[in-house]
C-alpha cells in the first residue's frame, strides 16, 4: 500500500510538471483516429478529444525523433511547443481564471497582458521541460462523454509508464470557441491546473498586488531561461 502511495506521489508531480500548458501537460496519446481523417480537417473542425489525440501523437512524436529536441536545444524546444501547442490553448481565459475574478477585474488593461504574456510563457517552458520525460509513459483515451450543442467538454484520459504503475487519470477541460475547441484547464488525479495557480496567485497579489505577480512570474521565467541555458 505504501509503494502505492508513493508511486501515485511520483507520478502526481511528474504530471503536474507536465502541465501545460496544457494545457496539455506531457500527453503521450497514442491517436486512435487515422491520420488521414486528422489531416482531412482542419484541427479546428476535430472533436474536442480528437483534437487531444491528434496534438498529443503530433507533439510525442517530435520529442521522440527531433534530433535538436534529444539534445535540450531549449530554444528549439520552445519553438516546437509554441507551434504545436499554443494555438489550442485559451491562454486568456486561464490566465484570468488563474488570476481570479477579483484579481483580473483589479488589473488594467496593461497588466492583463502582461499577466498573460508571462503565464503563457511559464506553461510552456514547464511543458517544453516535460517532453524530454514522456518517452516511458503513455496515455490513453477514456470514454468521451458530450451532447450535442455542448459549449464546455470534459476530454478524459489516464497515464501510466511502461513498467506497470498504478494510471493516474488526466483530464482536460475544452470550450468551444469561434476559432474551434481550445483547452482551458488540465485536471490531475482531480486537481484543477487552474485553481492550483489560483491559490499561489491570491497570495502573490494580496502581499504585492498585480504589479508583484507579474514580476514574480517574470523572475521564474528568467530562471527558468538561465537554467535551461546552463543545461
Amino acid at each position: 500500500m505504501r509503494s502505492v502511495t508513493k508511486s501515485r506521489r511520483r507520478y502526481r508531480g511528474l504530471l503536474l510538471r507536465l502541465t501545460v500548458s496544457g494545457a496539455l501537460a506531457a500527453a503521450a496519446i497514442l491517436a486512435t483516429y487515422p491520420t488521414k481523417a486528422a489531416d482531412a480537417l482542419s484541427r479546428a473542425e476535430l472533436p474536442p478529444d480528437a483534437l487531444v489525440q491528434s496534438l498529443s501523437s503530433e507533439v510525442l512524436d517530435s520529442a521522440r525523433a527531433d534530433l535538436a529536441l534529444g539534445k535540450g536545444d531549449s530554444d528549439h524546444l520552445q519553438k516546437v511547443v509554441d507551434e504545436a501547442v499554443g494555438p489550442y490553448l485559451d491562454f486568456e481565459r486561464m490566465t484570468r481564471l488563474s488570476v481570479g475574478e477579483n484579481g483580473w477585474r483589479s488589473a488594467t488593461a496593461d497588466q492583463q497582458q502582461a499577466l498573460m504574456h508571462e503565464f503563457r510563457t511559464m506553461l510552456l517552458r514547464i511543458y517544453g521541460s516535460a517532453l524530454l520525460q514522456v518517452g516511458h509513459h503513455h496515455v490513453s483515451m477514456r470514454a468521451f462523454r458530450a451532447r450535442p450543442g455542448d459549449i464546455e467538454v470534459m476530454v478524459r484520459t489516464q497515464v501510466a509508464s511502461s513498467v506497470g504503475a498504478d494510471p493516474i487519470p488526466l483530464d482536460y477541460r475544452l470550450e468551444k470557441t469561434d476559432a474551434g475547441w481550445k483547452i482551458c484547464d488540465v485536471i490531475i488525479l482531480g486537481v484543477s491546473l487552474v485553481e492550483n495557480f489560483r491559490s499561489s496567485f491570491a497570495r502573490e497579489i494580496d502581499q504585492n498586488g498585480v504589479d508583484g505577480l507579474v514580476k514574480a512570474l517574470s523572475d521564474r521565467n528568467r530562471r527558468s531561461a538561465t537554467s535551461s541555458g546552463k543545461s
